[in-house]
């Protein structure tokens, strides 16, 4: 399995945080068999093209909620790491408080 689960929509309440607000948040290792997708397909276009971060982050998005790690951003990076037999993925984590709502 690569993903912990495969999810369909973001669980977790809105964070509103700009892409500079993530480009603050230093980037950490992953294991992707600890995240929880927040979309349950992917454009092969996106998949493949070699260009696909040259506008964007080069790291992956994640929310932590409630104990769990969701990819919010980076779907693509994720597949190709586990195309390429890595297990671990470069992300930008941004918590948001258990009571949050």
């Amino acid at each position: 399995m690569i993903f912990k689960r495969v999810g369909e929509g973001r669980p977790y309440p809105e964070h509103g945080l700009t892409q500079r607000q993530w480009a603050d948040l230093p980037p950490q290792q992953v294991r992707l068999d600890q995240l929880v997708t927040t979309k349950g397909t992917l454009d092969l276009a996106t998949l493949l093209d070699a260009e696909s971060t040259f506008f964007g982050d080069l790291f992956a998005h994640v929310v932590r909620w409630r104990d769990e790690l969701y990819l919010e951003d980076g779907l693509h990076r994720a597949l190709r790491a586990a195309l390429q037999q890595r297990h671990l993925l470069h992300a930008r984590i941004h918590p948001i408080p258990a009571g949050a709502s």
